[in-house]
């Protein structure tokens, strides 16, 4: 079954940021799209089962952008 989550993510402010933040969190485990709203700053996450959230987390880190809330 899939799954979706939803994230407000920091700091993104081009294309750049974009691409970095697709690239890390579509690295995770799980995870089968990643789609990156500059403008709104969300970040949608679509996975096979349960969403590893921790790990999104960390992989938004890892490309230097932080999860707001």
């Amino acid at each position: 079954m899939a799954s979706t989550a939803v994230y407000t993510v920091e700091g993104m402010t081009c294309g750049h940021c974009v691409n970095s933040v697709t690239e890390e969190v579509g690295g995770v485990s799980g995870v089968t799209g990643v789609q990156v709203d500059l403008e709104s700053k969300k970040v949608t996450v679509t996975g096979e089962g349960q969403i590893d959230d921790s790990a999104v987390r960390a992989a938004i880190d890892e490309a230097g952008y932080e999860v707001a809330g």
